[in-house]
């Protein structure tokens, strides 16, 4: 009996979760490795640093989602070594032998060199960033009530987000919806007149993938709900009392939250893989990386070859996910890998209650309720797990009839942490 193909997939996020899809109930055997053991929906994880949704409501066990696939698998492990030559991984102190290599391991945050940023700044790119953003928000907000200086009160009581994509725009509205309304009721002895949410973004627009129209909807929006959004402005250096611009200006802040920009996870160098621009694999037009056949790179860390650049987002990697296994299929079977050609449904950034952006398919444009409306569905319909869409469902319209987050909680198990220290990042 001839033995099946085995591919093994580095990473759950949703490059790798959708060629595990894509290869379920086929002809070959697959296992996914990845250090968590549940798959996050990485779109809404600004949500759970603003207080909105529970850590649990976006994740969802990778077993869970590959039961009732018998030729898949998964491993829990963080993948230490890939031998190219021999054809092999090693996770969790265990040699895997493979016929194909799919590496999806992600992105992690890009702080582009400034100083003090790694150190002291807050990003946004895993569960436990997350937790620990909204842990320290909440907490400013303790020790704000009980200061009795009034500069030091106010730097607790200022939020500086860095970045003015989708992340940086939804969170700042998120952030300023918590404050101005659940908080506001809970601190009756504040005087939110001393609170600041403000946004920095080194351009002269927010979402800049976005046509004209809608970047000035989101700069009015942000600014009517209470953010002050700094067009042009660049960090030069974060330290745990201030962001300093540029153009010589502190802000004095204790808390940084950081979303503007990501890169390929440094590891997949060491592996031996050819990085390019931002250490992303560099591949063929068919995903496979170059000099290597048999191995594919998806998702946020990979980088056609000739330059081309793609959006860092969730359908970039679900559909070079579901183009791998698609492509090892066809090699299994004989034929020739085909070409990925990514079919860009649009892109949406909602910004607070009733107010949002939507951009679909680049042809029909949409803002305010309307696009709000859209993007919660959308959201609600690509989540994984029925029991997540309801939680989801049920905190959203909480929080909109009443006016009230249910998870102000600052979590023992992240207690007396300062600024989380720098770690990689999970798979997308």
């Amino acid at each position: 009996m001839n033995k099946r193909p085995h591919v093994v997939i580095i990473g759950a996020g949703f490059g790798g979760l959708w060629a595990a899809r894509g290869l379920a109930g086929k002809a070959v055997d697959a296992t996914i490795i990845d250090r968590n053991n549940y798959h996050t929906f990485f779109p809404l994880l600004y949500q759970v640093g603003a207080a909105e949704l529970e850590p649990e409501d976006i994740a969802y066990p990778v077993r869970s989602a590959v039961r009732g696939h018998h030729n898949v698998r998964f491993m829990l492990g963080d993948v230490s070594r890939v031998d190219l030559a021999g054809k092999r991984v090693e996770a969790a102190g265990h040699w895997m032998e493979y016929d194909y290599l799919i590496v999806a391991t992600g992105s992690r945050t890009s702080f582009f060199g400034v100083p003090g940023a790694q150190e002291y700044a807050y990003p946004l790119r895993t569960l436990d960033d997350g937790i620990a953003l909204r842990n320290h928000i909440l907490r400013c907000f303790e020790k704000a009530s009980h200061e009795a200086n009034e500069e030091a009160r106010r730097a607790l009581l200022t939020f500086v987000i860095v970045g003015g994509g989708p992340t940086g725009v939804e969170f700042a509205g998120a952030l300023s919806e918590l404050i101005y309304r659940p908080l506001r009721k809970d601190y009756l002895g504040l005087d939110f007149g001393e609170v600041k949410v403000a946004l920095a973004e080194a351009s002269d627009s927010l979402l800049s993938a976005f046509p004209p129209k809608m970047q000035a909807y989101a700069l009015k929006r942000l600014r009517r709900i209470g953010v002050e959004v700094r067009l042009g402005s660049v960090v030069a250096e974060v330290s745990s009392e201030c962001v300093r611009l540029k153009d010589r200006s502190d802000v004095a802040t204790r808390t940084v939250a950081w979303t503007a920009g990501v890169q390929g996870d440094v590891v997949v160098k060491e592996w031996g893989l050819p990085v390019g621009r931002g250490n992303r694999v560099t591949v063929e037009p068919t995903l496979q990386v170059q000099g290597q056949s048999q191995v594919y790179a998806v998702g946020d860390g990979a980088m056609v070859g000739d330059g081309k650049s793609l959006p860092m987002v969730a359908p970039v990697a679900m559909q070079q996910g579901t183009r791998a296994s698609e492509n090892i299929l066809r090699q299994v079977e004989g034929k020739a890998p085909e070409a990925f050609e990514y079919k860009d449904a649009g892109s949406m950034a909602v910004i607070g209650r009733n107010a949002a952006v939507a951009n679909l398919y680049n042809r029909w444009q949409f803002t305010g309720f309307a696009a709000w409306v859209i993007w919660l569905g959308v959201h609600l319909f690509k989540l994984i797990g029925f029991r997540n869409r309801l939680v989801v469902l049920t905190s959203w319209a909480w929080d909109y009839l009443f006016f009230e987050r249910v998870v102000r909680l600052i979590l023992p198990s992240v207690e007396g942490r300062g600024t989380p220290p720098p770690r990689p990042d999970p798979p997308s």
